[in-house]
């Protein structure tokens, strides 16, 4: 692990299952950027870390640092300024200091009463992976992408020595319980270990495993134990021998820790599990296998008898070590959004994140309620005209249709051959249709779930599917950089729309469906006449892919998304841009008008889903 500091939970953790709600609503107005209502989801979470006296745990995640009460849960503050999703966090000693590691390429340093940045640590060249204060506080590690380690002075935020020698990815970065020695790990599966105060290699062990994900010393300091592939290697650290080797993932294992006195080590893996090992003897205790998603961390309470885990399913999961049973989950930090949408009344928000759709409140953020049963990350999501249903597409295939007001699942279409990328109602919400990567596109009976016909032509997966205002034409964009247009009654393809130079993620009408509006990968978003296929305007502006495109109910304004991480806003007569809206720290992959055209809903990889009050 980063830090041994990370290991310390506490058992009083618990109580974060019993937050009343009405503190649930008063994050979502924190660390907003300019011109946002509020932000729904808490970001995708890669580490956590608790003070040394464990009164207070710290979150490192897609859109910042989080800092919570350990003692009642209760959000303390969120600290915003990396401008990519932050891969870890460690306090200082002292607890006066949290120092958090950013794929933006640096190290901030922040004041743990205040939340103020105090100062910035840069030099390294690309993502920052592992960052960790040595147990005596006055140092401070971080690993990079950029294959280096870099020793800074805690208290200045001077780089003391830059450790090279890697030849990939240094991914876990740990210091010994002494704070005399570093080892680190590195995507070629090489593990170094060195002396601290002279900055010199001591020696380097092949684990021939792979990456190595995570690394962690023994509370004694006399065992390194190393994460890679399905395995964990246990090395004697003055020697290096080889100790022995823990077997029985089967998936990438992504963290270990030691329990505090020694005695376990916890693993989390990529196959859903955290396993509990034997240190000694290195037989299996307990497999926990609650989550529903690869499992990212684990960590040890101070005592020993509770274990956290946190996973891609958007939870982090409490057990009881002793006799491996599950005690209760922790919810909020969702893994990417890729599809939101408004109600026709605009009164609730659905969004697909993970394997999971969830419903909120459009005016307060409040969570309603969420709709679980796909197997597999939900890639898009729609409303039925009259707002009663939701109907999802999955990467397991299928399209599912919810009922609204419970929850319940409705039922399920089954019958395309590859991943659903889109799905879309019938303005008399009569028919359904979905799309996906085995090209074709499907028309559906809603009341029956039976399979009324399949559009084909395109000769590439198609990524966004959606009818005419009318309910006579169906738009699709596909992979193969093309557009076309087709007649619903008879089935028949009418034309195609050609001029993109890649794949088209976004196709819509406008609201009287004479313009169409797609949206490439090749940066630039297009405005064509629906009834002749001419090309009107071309809109530039984004430096990467284009995922979604929306124009507003008057038809005047047009938003678009982009991998940029930022929003446009266009207009549409004379194709001039408007402004833009930053704030996402990760790619935006749907946007949307509200009904009444006065907000804007984002939904990002980051994991969040942002509302704008600036729409016009």
């Amino acid at each position: 692990m980063k830090n041994m500091l990370c290991s310390i939970l506490t058992t009083l953790f618990i109580v974060l299952t019993t937050i009343p709600s009405s503190f649930a609503q008063d994050y979502i107005q924190w660390g907003l950027p300019e011109g946002a209502k509020f932000r729904l989801g808490k970001g995708d979470v890669y580490e956590i870390c608790f003070s040394l006296d464990g009164t207070k745990l710290a979150a490192a995640t897609s859109i910042g640092v989080w800092l919570y009460d350990a003692k009642t849960g209760v959000e303390l503050n969120l600290y915003t300024g990396h401008t990519e999703d932050v891969y870890s966090v460690s306090f200082s000693p002292d607890r006066n200091i949290i120092a958090s590691a950013s794929s933006d390429k640096t190290v901030h340093l922040w004041d743990a009463h205040t939340g103020e940045l105090m100062r910035t640590l840069s030099g390294h060249t690309d993502d920052v992976e592992s960052v960790s204060f040595s147990p005596n506080g006055k140092t401070i590690v971080s690993s990079s992408s950029d294959k280096t380690i870099r020793l800074w002075d805690a208290h200045t935020g001077e780089l003391m020595r830059t450790l090279s020698g890697h030849k990939g990815r240094v991914r876990s970065v740990s210091f010994s319980p002494d704070g005399n020695l570093l080892t680190s790990g590195c995507s070629d599966g090489i593990l170094c270990l060195w002396k601290v105060d002279v900055g010199r290699l001591i020696r380097t062990l092949s684990t021939d495993a792979g990456d190595v994900e995570d690394i962690s010393f023994s509370p004694d300091g006399n065992t390194i134990a190393s994460a890679g592939d399905e395995i964990i290697l246990l090395l004697q650290t003055h020697i290096g021998e080889h100790l022995g080797t823990l077997s029985g993932h089967t998936d990438r294992v992504n963290s270990i820790s030691f329990s505090p006195d020694g005695k376990i080590i916890a693993s989390a893996g990529s196959d859903e599990s955290v396993i509990l090992w034997n240190a000694h003897s290195g037989k299996h205790v307990h497999t926990l296998s609650e989550h529903t998603d690869r499992v990212r961390s684990v960590s040890f309470s101070p005592d020993g008898k509770i274990i956290a885990s946190a996973s891609w399913d958007g939870t982090i999961l409490l057990w009881d070590v002793d006799i491996g049973e599950y005690l209760r989950p922790l919810s909020g930090h969702i893994i990417w959004t890729y599809s939101v949408s408004f109600s026709p009344d605009g009164k609730t928000i659905a969004s697909a994140g993970g394997k999971t759709l969830n419903l909120w409140n459009a005016h307060t953020g409040e969570h309603l309620r969420t709709l679980s049963g796909h197997t597999d990350w939900v890639i898009s999501v729609a409303f039925s005209p009259d707002g009663k249903t939701v109907a999802s597409a999955n990467y397991d295939r299928t399209v599912r249709l919810w009922d609204v007001d419970t929850g319940a699942h409705i039922r399920t279409l089954s019958g395309h051959t590859g991943d659903v990328y889109s799905v879309a109602f019938s303005p008399d919400g009569r028919t359904i249709v979905s799309a996906g990567e085995d090209g074709s596109i499907r028309l559906w009976d809603v009341d029956t779930g039976e399979h009324i016909q399949s559009l084909l032509g395109h000769t590439g997966s198609v990524t966004s599917v959606t009818f005419n205002p009318e309910g006579s034409l169906i738009l699709s964009g596909s992979e193969d950089k093309t557009i076309r247009l087709w007649d619903v009654n008879l089935g028949k393809h009418l034309r195609t729309l050609s001029g993109h130079t890649d794949w088209i993620d976004s196709v819509t009408f406008n609201p009287d469906g004479r313009i169409i509006a797609s949206a490439s990968d090749d940066k630039t978003i297009r405005l064509w006449h629906s009834h002749t296929g001419t090309h009107l305007l071309t809109l530039s502006g984004h430096t990467d892919w284009v995922k979604s495109v929306a124009f507003s109910p008057d038809g005047t304004r047009l938003v678009s998304a982009s991998r940029d991480g930022i929003i446009r806003l266009w207009d549409t007569h004379s194709g001039a841009h408007i402004r833009k809206l930053a704030g996402h720290t990760g790619s935006v992959s749907s946007v949307s008008f509200s009904p009444d055209g006065n907000a804007i809903l984002s939904g990002s990889l980051d994991g969040t889903v942002i509302l704008w009050e600036n729409g016009k």
